[in-house]
């Protein structure tokens, strides 16, 4: 016969288990699944309403592989099939190019623009693309598009994801991903970012030539991505033959390209003060909320990486003025003839080598 404290015990680990629909609160605990709070059996998705399914982040989003046992999001970390969905996306694109990208571009916040002056222009809605997740932030317009510059085949990411919208890091790599199904040999990746070094303007463009991961998250983390090392080294993140074609297009187009290390921090608050001199000691120039989890996941793969930052407002602290995203958004716009003239001689150095 059990004892007092015993039931009382059972009683307090029935507590701690998720309520699960149609179980009989009276049967034995051994007879219950054991499932932890906080976490949903794996049979229980099929239970989210449709009206869910749209949540960045929700599992209820992504189904299951139909080879796969168990739900294919384990807590954040790397969804199963996650290669397949990736070639599903980059086939339904592939199927309407004319031909294969050798580069890849991203285009930050408010710089989608340049995707305006691609030869032949091919727009692809992220919401036609399978398994793409959308962006929800003003100045991201979420279009797929292929086309040329100056000669060279590219596809474009008009806008990206970010990890504070919901996703997961892994989420938010989908799309570069899919560039490197395409067959994009390099990768140019560009952002939004506040100066923190004292000697950056607002309108500065940035080459990137390393970073700091301060998001908390790695898209690499979980269930290794089947096409990529499991350890990837970054000692070379960003590759040295892509920088030198970027300091010798931002020569050619007389545009004084700044250089420095990028920080990525979560967001989507901008930093404090106190988070800026702590930025600024460890080292970074420029920080954002991106671009840093595609340069892993590209690196993964083996894709070349450049990137550029365009410096729209000075960090907290550093400016009396307060921080705004349309003014980041404004000082892309004006920095645009700038951008787009080194972007594209970065492009074309890169297409000729």
């Amino acid at each position: 016969m059990m004892r007092r404290g015993s039931i009382l015990l059972s009683w307090m680990n029935c507590a701690n288990l998720v309520a699960i629909e149609g179980a009989d609160p009276s049967s034995k605990l051994g007879d219950r699944p054991a499932v932890r709070r906080g976490r949903r059996p794996a049979n229980d998705f099929a239970k989210i309403s449709p009206k869910d399914a749209y949540l960045p982040g929700c599992a209820a989003s992504y189904q299951p592989a139909p080879h796969a046992a168990q739900p294919r999001w384990y807590g954040g970390g790397m969804p199963n099939g996650e290669v397949e969905r990736v070639r599903a996306a980059a086939a339904y694109v592939a199927a309407r190019l004319s031909a294969p990208p050798r580069v890849g571009l991203v285009l930050g916040s408010g710089l989608g623009g340049f995707a305006q002056e691609l030869a032949d222009e091919v727009q692809i809605p992220y919401a036609d693309i399978p398994e793409m997740p959308r962006p929800l932030v003003h100045g991201h317009a979420g279009n797929l598009c292929t086309g040329s510059v100056l000669g060279v085949p590219v596809a474009c990411l008009q806008g990206r994801s970010h990890i504070y919208e919901g996703h997961t890091a892994a989420r938010a790599v989908f799309g570069v991903r899919v560039l490197a199904e395409l067959g994009c040999q390099a990768v140019l990746l560009t952002n939004a970012a506040g100066g923190i070094h004292p000697s950056f303007e607002p309108g500065d463009l940035m080459l990137i030539t390393d970073h700091l991961n301060l998001l908390g998250d790695n898209p690499l983390r979980g269930p290794n991505y089947a096409e990529g090392h499991r350890f990837p080294d970054l000692s070379q993140a960003y590759d040295a033959g892509l920088l030198q074609f970027a300091r010798e297009a931002a020569g050619a187009a007389r545009v004084t390209l700044r250089e420095g290390v990028y920080a990525a921090m979560l967001g989507p608050s901008y930093e404090t003060p106190a988070e800026i001199r702590m930025l600024r000691t460890l080292g970074a120039d420029a920080v954002g909320m991106s671009t840093v989890p595609e340069v892993i996941a590209l690196r993964q793969l083996g894709v070349r990486v450049g990137a550029m930052s365009c410096i729209t407002n000075l960090a907290a602290g550093i400016s009396a003025q307060p921080l705004d995203h349309s003014e980041v958004e404004a000082t892309a716009r004006r920095s645009r003839s700038a951008f787009s003239d080194v972007l594209s001689r970065w492009i074309a150095l890169l297409g000729a080598a």
